[in-house]
């Protein structure tokens, strides 16, 4: 029986398709993995896997388990986007951006993963073009150790906060991450076996992946071990205890590549992990803010969106950014934050400021762009003539006082006794009347230069007074970045100074404008007086 067309074509095709070693489409693949362990592959492995296909495997061990995934073969075909044929591995069930720990083609297999709870899920995809032999995997149940790829994670010891078995050995392997920098380690809690050496139960570091490497430190007992900065992009966790007296074990948090900076610049920018990208799920990032003492820190906030608050509580339960006034989360809480906000900006009590970030397992967004300034400690007052300006020469040690000056270089300030000091009347240092909100008042700006060598980084504050209150304000107009901040902020009042960081004795000035005033009115009284005794007698 013969055949034309299409419908012939058709059939040669998948006779071809059945003599020859040309893949098929369409195959049926993935599933779910509930077992304890097992192995995985690619359609038809290890021959050619099939063109258009789509493959899930969603691995689910029990609760407390965290899944060890590893590959013994890999061979997809390769682009350097891997935008053809591609394998990607999640952290979780959801095929969340946030999600993705990895997408992977050509011939170099992935690493092997630890996932951060007890569901990894797996997709590998196909297209139309160009076949190769595809994966082979293993998946195993790890309740204690792993291989930690993430930008932070918390790792704990078996059953805690249970007391941990005896005779139990774990290794957690962390390094990998995209950023590539130093590994920091916070011990939240801590509290096993003590002993003389730590010869019984125990927590060793090693800077690096193995134990060949650097020794950091050994633990026993119940007093937390220091916080650890590792001086490579690897870290080695050893947990050990022998066969009998344990204790509650420990919880610590990791942090690596851009989940973690401390800033001690008087300026600076910084973003949450791939900005402007998703960032990734499961997150806790530190950005710590330490200035020099008197100073306050001013955060602005040049774009966020974080997941959105939660439906049932109306609160930010899920991913949020979080302020602390100080350098722990034991610090007053300035402000939290989710969703797609405007903020304002914020200014910390003190001279340090914690910022924390928590995303949690799916449902990723752009996250944040920061800029912050040290605000400089001042107290600026004023009477009907004159403006008078104090800075504490600590917060400004690195300065000459002439980097310091009201409206031009001539008038700089004085240093008296432990202050910056500039005082100058109306009329002088650039000093200009304008009328705003139908009030007038008297505006100057203070300039305070931090430039080095070619480049120029000058903070410049308009100093304002309104001459029949005689209340002045100051507010900064250049700092960090002048195209960010756009509009000024209103930084310091008198008032709010007043006690702080600067005698209290030392800041009044007297107004011998107020005196003479007084003094005319009760000369003028007396004069008037004796006129009309005057006339009485007469």
């Amino acid at each position: 029986m013969g055949c034309t067309g299409l419908g012939c074509l058709a059939a040669l095709a998948v006779l071809c398709g059945a003599l020859g070693d040309a893949p098929s489409r369409g195959i049926k693949c993935g599933g779910v993995l509930s077992a304890p362990s097992g192995n995985f592959s690619s359609p038809n492995f290890p021959g050619l896997y099939p063109y258009e296909t789509e493959c899930t495997w969603l691995i689910v061990v029990a609760e407390g388990s965290s899944v060890l995934l590893s590959f013994s073969h890999f061979e997809l075909e390769y682009h350097d986007t891997c935008a053809y044929d591609y394998l990607q591995v999640y952290n979780g069930a959801a095929r969340d951006r946030g999600n993705l720990l990895g997408t992977f083609c050509g011939h170099s297999p992935p690493p092997p993963f630890s996932s951060a709870w007890h569901v990894m899920a797996v997709v590998f995809r196909s297209d139309r073009h160009v076949a190769k032999h595809g994966f082979a995997a293993a998946y195993r149940k790890d309740a204690c150790g792993g291989q930690l790829t993430g930008l932070s994670g918390e790792i704990t010891s078996p059953r805690y906060p249970e007391s941990y078995p005896n005779d139990a050995e774990c290794r957690w392997s962390i390094g990998g991450a995209s950023g590539g920098g130093p590994l920091t380690l916070v011990f939240a809690d801590f509290q096993m076996e003590g002993g003389q050496g730590c010869g019984f139960d125990y927590v060793a570091l090693f800077d690096g992946p193995t134990v060949t490497a650097p020794h950091l430190g050994r633990y026993c007992g119940s007093a937390r071990p220091p916080r650890t900065i590792s001086s490579t992009p690897h870290l080695l966790i050893i947990f050990k205890s022998d066969f009998n007296i344990g204790g509650r074990g420990f919880k610590a948090h990791f942090y690596s590549g851009e989940c973690q900076e401390v800033f001690t610049t008087i300026k600076g920018n910084f973003s949450s992990p791939q900005y402007p990208n998703f960032y990734p799920n499961n997150l806790k990032c530190q950005w710590s803010i330490q200035l020099p003492p008197g100073y306050q820190v001013k955060v602005f906030f040049l774009d966020m969106e974080l997941e959105g608050r939660s439906s049932l509580t109306g609160g930010c339960d899920y991913d949020h950014l979080s302020a602390f006034d100080g350098g722990t989360e034991n610090g007053s809480l300035l402000g939290q934050w989710c969703g797609r906000e405007s903020l304002a900006p914020i200014t910390s009590r003190s001279n340090r400021l914690l910022l924390v970030l928590h995303t949690d397992r799916n449902t990723a967004k752009r996250g944040f762009s920061i800029s912050y300034v040290g605000v400089v400690p001042m107290n600026v007052s004023c009477t009907r003539t004159d403006f008078h300006i104090q800075i504490p020469v600590q917060s400004l040690a690195q300065l000459e006082r002439n980097r310091i000056y009201l409206g031009t270089p001539s008038c700089a300030a004085q240093v008296v006794g432990r202050n910056f000091k500039i005082h100058t009347r109306f009329d002088t240092c650039g000093t200009e009347s304008q009328r705003r909100n139908n009030t007038s008042v008297i505006v100057s700006t203070l300039y305070i230069d931090f430039s080095v060598g070619d480049q120029e980084d000058i903070h410049q504050y308009e100093v304002q007074c309104e001459p029949k209150k005689k209340e002045a304000s100051v507010t900064l107009i250049a700092g960090p970045d002048t195209s960010r901040l756009s509009q000024a902020e209103n930084l310091v009042d008198a008032q709010q100074w007043e006690g702080e960081a600067i005698d209290a004795p030392e800041i009044k000035s007297q107004d011998t404008s107020d005196i003479v005033f007084i003094s005319i009115c009760i000369l003028a009284g007396l004069l008037m007086v004796i006129a009309v005794v005057g006339l009485v007698l007469l």
